[in-house]
């Protein structure tokens, strides 16, 4: 009796990590689809309300302008036209995004991850440096590419990535997400940027850096004016 006892538990045990692991990703619809609808009258949701699939038209799963570049001439040199709810409500609880990728010769998108999706690059125009690190698990290796038009390049969930145009042209991306909104962390902004600025004893610590040296990172990244600690 106690033998099977312990069967029971450990297949219980089993079944609660599946369940953990299947939910980690956006959840699947429970309904053909739920067009996004913003009504600030509710509490927050996981995603978004539903419009009333009476009213859902063809708009609701269409938008253009993709077709239009980006403005490069500013920040790392690069654009990012992104495809969301708001942009296209029909996308709610589909579980995929889309964005388009404009870099200037010598732009990047800088090292970055995505929490909550993977993604996928497809190269439209233009010579492409691109690559992601892995976790410490395999110890932090490196995987890199570079690409031209037609070339594809996936980079798994919540891992470092970067692209940067190696060419003398303008380059053209195509990137799509396993979520409708999979986030984007900025690894300096978040580690030098961040509201309000980590403690510059913490940074120097664990990047090996002296005082002044982080207070500068914290200038360039940071939109605070006035950094005195």
């Amino acid at each position: 009796m106690e033998g099977l006892l312990q069967y029971l538990l450990a297949k219980i045990i089993l079944l609660a990590l599946a369940s953990s692991f299947v939910s980690c990703y956006d959840p699947s619809p429970l309904q053909d689809y739920c067009v996004a609808v913003n009504d600030i009258n509710r509490d927050f949701v996981n995603g978004k309300f539903c419009k009333d699939p009476k009213l859902v038209t063809a708009n609701d799963f269409y938008t253009s302008g993709l077709n239009v570049p980006g403005n490069t001439s500013t920040g790392p040199g690069s654009t990012i036209t992104a495809v969301d709810v708001e942009r296209l409500p029909g996308l709610n609880t589909l579980g995929v995004g889309i964005a388009r990728i404009d870099l200037a010769p010598g732009g990047q998108v800088p090292p970055h991850t995505h929490p909550r999706g993977s993604e996928i690059l497809l190269v439209i125009k233009g010579k492409l440096f691109v690559g992601f690190v892995s976790s410490n698990e395999y110890n932090f290796t490196l995987f890199t590419k570079v690409l031209y038009p037609g070339d594809v390049f996936v980079s798994p969930k919540g891992l470092i990535q970067f692209h940067a145009n190696i060419g003398k042209t303008n380059a053209v991306v195509i990137a799509a997400a396993g979520s409708q909104n999979p986030g984007r962390i900025v690894i300096g902004d978040a580690v030098f940027g961040s509201k309000p600025l980590i403690d510059r004893k913490v940074l120097a610590k664990a990047f090996a850096l002296d005082m002044k040296k982080v207070k500068y990172l914290q200038s360039v990244f940071s939109l605070e004016d006035d950094i005195r600690y």
